[in-house]
């Protein structure tokens, strides 16, 4: 099948990478010349794991094309998805201007009967208004259908959540479009929901806002357990084990951040709102994970002897997760922050997102390597859990600090094992 992706952001270029290497004829379409100049070279803006040998495979074999031109494109697509940002607005709603534009650039291409799918993450409504923008600028003798077809990508893992996803839900009005959807998704081996455009919608809020919540439910529990002598890790992994539970996403640390999961909440919350319904459940779960990245900070000063001034902090990690050079929202942006203004001097690495904290992260320095980082330091804070930082060689870094100290937010190391080397180490709910 011919199909078209407008936007090569993460959803955008991951799954129209993924598209081609199965067979299909993929046009991805952005609006930056250089951008896609570089993507025609192979050349990938972002860091994901093994994406960038499946787009360059792909554009070798002319089943991958980048362009900046609507035209072509679109009249040859049989489907056309639409996967530009939804950034949050001041007030948490969802911008969707650039959803609307590209809305309506399609529709005046469209030749013969296209399915319009949207992979962006939108609110309840939106296909809705998709479909009445298209309807206004569409060539005569030209039909279409709007789908909703949202994304459950992970950083890190995009590739093997394309390709082996635990569902793919198709939202649509009309059976000729359901038939399209499926048949393009036809090698997927999962279970495919399919559905009204709004339930569609309202699967990916749901989705990204209750695993945002198992992790605010974790960092609670760990407040519980270091007040009450219990241990957090033991205690979640026992909870996780109930399978109607599940184990993943209860891990207690700094907090979730990413490009998803703080704006998704915030989405749906203000989604409610204009439904008139309060969802005071979600408003918690943020007020949680603020508190989660102030715990870091407090338990930074604490092992600093209550005074982080003039003090020398190592910041090991700095992406919101491992295998991403992805710094939206990364809860290392606040505890770095503020340990900065509260007069600590920052030393920070990471193995990906270096370049991407230098544009937002200021005031401190930037390190080469681990090493390099925690040398002559206070305090080591474990940020991101890397595997470079896992397989560290502790008794060298004891023998480079100036303090044997580790602030661990993702309870990396063993408490007794970093006791036993000789470390000052607190972890998050132990």
């Amino acid at each position: 099948m011919t199909i078209t992706f407008v936007g090569h952001g993460y959803v955008g270029l991951v799954t129209a990478a993924i598209f081609a290497d199965l067979g299909n004829t993929v046009h991805v379409i952005g609006h930056t010349p250089e951008k896609i100049e570089n993507l025609k070279r192979g050349v990938i803006p972002i860091f994901e794991p093994g994406l960038s040998e499946i787009v360059k495979r792909n554009v070798d074999a002319g089943r991958l094309l980048f362009t900046l031109d609507y035209i072509p494109a679109i009249k040859e697509s049989k489907a056309v998805f639409i996967a530009v940002g939804t950034p949050p607005r001041p007030t948490g709603e969802a911008d969707l201007s650039v959803v609307f534009d590209v809305a309506e650039k399609i529709g005046k291409h469209i030749d013969g009967y296209t399915v319009v799918a949207t992979k962006s993450t939108v609110p309840i409504g939106t296909n809705k208004k998709v479909k009445e923008i298209i309807e206004k600028v569409l060539p005569t003798g030209a039909e279409f259908d709007v789908a909703s077809c949202p994304e459950f990508l992970r950083e890190g893992t995009a590739i093997e959540d394309t390709l082996h996803p635990d569902r793919i839900i198709i939202g649509t009005e009309s059976k000729r479009a359901e038939d399209v959807m499926l048949e393009l998704h036809k090698p997927f081996d999962t279970e495919i929901v399919t559905t009204n455009l709004e339930t569609a919608e309202l699967i990916k809020y749901a989705s990204n806002s209750f695993l945002a919540t198992k992790i605010s439910f974790a960092n609670s529990i760990a407040k519980l357990a270091e007040v009450s002598g219990a241990d957090a890790i033991k205690a979640l992994y026992g909870v996780g084990l109930d399978e109607r539970i599940g184990k993943r996403f209860l891990q207690p640390g700094a907090g979730y951040g990413g490009s998803c999961f703080p704006k998704d909440v915030k989405a749906l919350i203000a989604i409610a709102k204009e439904y008139g319904y309060e969802f005071e459940l979600l408003k918690e779960v943020e007020r949680i994970n603020k508190v989660a990245r102030e715990d870091i900070v407090k338990k930074a000063e604490k092992i600093l002897g209550g005074n982080a001034k003039g003090k020398t902090v190592g910041v090991l990690g700095l992406a919101f997760k491992p295998d991403t050079d992805d710094m939206r929202d990364a809860p290392s942006i606040d505890v770095i922050n503020s340990l900065n203004e509260k007069g600590a001097h920052i030393k920070a690495y990471d193995p990906e997102a270096q370049e991407n904290a230098k544009g937002i992260i200021h005031g401190i320095e930037f390190m080469q390597d681990a090493y390099d980082t925690v040398k002559d330091t206070d305090l080591v804070i474990l940020m991101t859990e890397w595997n470079e930082f896992k397989e560290m060689d502790l008794d060298k870094v004891k023998t480079l600090v100036k303090s044997p100290a580790i602030l661990d937010s993702r309870n990396v190391f063993e408490p007794q094992h970093m006791h036993d080397l000789g470390f000052t180490y607190m972890g998050v709910g132990r």
